[in-house]
């Protein structure tokens, strides 16, 4: 409908989050939750978790929503702080 193509933004895998010292993630809000896109590379680090790969890095977030009362104040609460405590990060 004459939008201009996507960019070629590289896309981040679970793996490669074993590369940095820590993972600060940057969220919009649904509902008081993250979106499904960050719930799903969220539940693809399972592997990490079993390896343990990830504990004791820094981990946080910044998060946004579109109104006020959009839940910003429960997404760090109910999407990244679990992923991070399970982590072990």
């Amino acid at each position: 409908m004459g939008a201009p193509p996507k960019a070629d933004h590289p896309i981040i895998t679970a793996n490669k989050l074993t590369e940095y010292d820590g993972i600060m993630f940057g969220v919009s809000g649904r509902y008081g939750s993250v979106s499904a896109q960050i719930k799903a590379f969220m539940d693809s680090t399972g592997g990490l978790w079993g390896s343990g790969a990830l504990v004791g890095k820094a981990c946080g977030c910044f998060q946004s929503t579109g109104t006020q009362g959009g839940g910003q104040e429960t997404i760090a609460l109910t999407g990244v702080i679990p992923f991070a405590a399970h982590q072990g990060m």
